[in-house]
C-alpha cells in the first residue's frame, strides 16, 4: 500500500489572497465564493489535523483521490449533503449545518 500521510507544502494564504485581490475581477470572484472557499478551509483544516493525504480519505470514502481533488475545489461543484457527511467522518469529524439570520 502507497503512502498515505499528508505532507502539508508551506503556504501562505493570505498573502497569497492579499497579492491576487490586486488582479482584475479576482476580488469580486473570490467574494462571489466565500461560503464556498470557507467550507474548503474547514475541510482541509480537518485532513490536516489528522495527517490523511486525499488518497487515504478517498479510500475510507470509497471513491478516488480525483474525486476527492474536486470535492475541496472551491466553485467547481455543489457537493451533496450525504458526500460532505462522508467526508466528516472519514477526516474524525460530525457535520454541522447552522442558519445564520443575517439581520439579528
Amino acid at each position: 500500500m502507497a503512502d498515505l500521510k499528508f505532507k502539508p507544502v508551506t503556504h501562505d494564504h493570505n498573502a497569497f489572497i492579499d497579492k491576487a485581490k490586486k488582479r482584475e475581477g479576482f476580488k469580486k470572484a473570490y467574494e462571489d465564493l466565500e461560503e464556498e472557499y470557507a467550507l474548503v478551509k474547514e475541510m482541509l483544516t480537518a485532513r490536516a489535523r489528522v495527517g490523511l493525504s486525499q488518497e487515504a480519505v478517498a479510500e475510507l470514502m470509497g471513491t478516488t483521490k480525483s474525486a476527492i481533488s474536486r470535492l475541496e475545489a472551491a466553485g467547481k461543484h455543489a457537493p451533496s449533503l450525504t458526500t460532505l457527511k462522508k467526508y466528516a467522518h472519514a477526516v474524525g469529524c460530525h457535520l454541522e449545518i447552522k442558519f445564520i439570520p443575517e439581520h439579528a
